[in-house]
């Protein structure tokens, strides 16, 4: 499954000191999976936890996408992590805070893996489309919560204060054809308030979001999945702007609306994420 359809709808953070929850993570239905090694991991149990996460990585975790955070190469622990992170069975690496593409040309010199990048300051806001630009770069994952204390912004359910960052990285992103996952969701007992923030992620672009909890996960893979509506309409999109084009017509209508060649290609998206949604399922 190549990284244009692969779903990325649910992201979850698991500690890397976790043996636990690095164990009950290959059972839960999220699309990848974030191994942190930097804020969930406390100083003293940080070299423990990558013998932890290395030897826990010997053992499948199926088709989820396996992302290992490190801490900041410019952090006592930061060159160990990337050293031993660069050893593991894992499918990149999620460098915290980067604001320059100097930061990944460096850890692109320790590793061979594909880089992800943690977006979460106003200076990686300003410089999002060189970051995004960034030929080792394969995604983006908002820090939300390091933004907001950057700006110092006051809490908005409609994250008023942040949409301008957001709405850069997912430029960056779009532009570069780079995966983007919005941040995370404090209050993971309110269902609701998740489901609109997700609904608000993915009307932006947004390919998925990442989550701090398992009981977030039915609502996020939810959100960010097509519909049985989308689809069907996707499926009928596709079929009567081939009968147009079999008329000699360059345009076709349904459900009074007019469907042109990008409109096509919007629902073949849409029926090629469908099945790569279906075949992780299965």
């Amino acid at each position: 499954m190549d990284m244009a359809t692969r779903p990325f709808r649910s992201v979850l953070y698991i500690p890397a000191s976790k043996e636990r929850a690095l164990e009950k993570a290959r059972s839960m239905p999220v699309d990848a999976i974030i191994f942190d090694l930097e804020d969930a991991v406390a100083p003293e149990e940080k070299p423990a936890a990558r013998a932890t996460l290395a030897e826990a990585l010997k053992t499948s975790y199926g088709q989820r996408t396996r992302i290992v955070r490190i801490n900041g190469l410019d952090t006592e622990w930061g060159l160990d992590d990337a050293k031993a992170a660069a050893a593991m069975d894992c499918d990149a690496i999620l460098l915290p805070k980067v604001e320059t593409t100097a930061q990944l040309d460096r850890l692109a010199e320790i590793t061979d893996n594909p880089l992800w990048a943690m977006m979460e300051t106003p200076m990686g806001m300003l410089n999002a489309k060189d970051i995004g630009a960034h030929p080792r770069l394969q995604g983006m994952v908002m820090g939300t919560n390091d933004l907001a204390k950057e700006l110092n912004a006051r809490f908005r359910a409609d994250r008023l204060p942040m949409i301008t960052g957001l709405g850069l990285c997912v430029l960056a992103a779009k532009a570069f054809g780079k995966v983007i996952v919005d941040g995370v969701y404090n209050a993971f007992k309110d269902d609701e308030g998740l489901a609109a923030e997700c609904a608000q992620g993915r009307d932006m672009g947004m390919d998925g979001k990442t989550l701090i909890h398992p009981a977030q996960v039915d609502i996020t893979n939810a959100a960010f999945a097509p519909d049985e509506k989308e689809i069907d309409l996707a499926r009928r999109q596709i079929e009567a702007y081939e009968e147009a084009k079999a008329q000699g017509q360059g345009v076709a209508v349904v459900d009074g609306k007019i469907v042109e060649n990008l409109h096509v290609e919007t629902a073949k998206k849409t029926l090629a994420k469908a099945e790569a949604i279906a075949a992780l399922a299965g």
